[in-house]
């Protein structure tokens, strides 16, 4: 993980597919599953979609509030 992939969670928008266009952080729970039973692609992408799942499995979702800008 970088430093900067938690401001990135609720800054990059999902390019493709059925949620395309949605922040990262607002992904739901199922579709991050989805990726890491399928395969989570390669690069920025897959990491920041890792760790959001991993927030969100754990509980952690709210550690991202503060970030997000108003």
């Amino acid at each position: 993980m970088e430093a900067q992939d938690l401001q990135r969670l609720v800054n990059v928008r999902m390019p493709y597919g059925k949620y395309q266009g949605r922040l990262i952080a607002d992904l739901p729970g199922a579709y991050l599953a989805w990726f890491a039973r399928e395969g989570f692609p390669p690069g920025q992408l897959g990491r920041l979609l890792a760790l959001m799942l991993e927030l969100d499995h754990n509980g952690l979702s709210s550690l991202l509030d503060p970030l997000r800008t108003r």
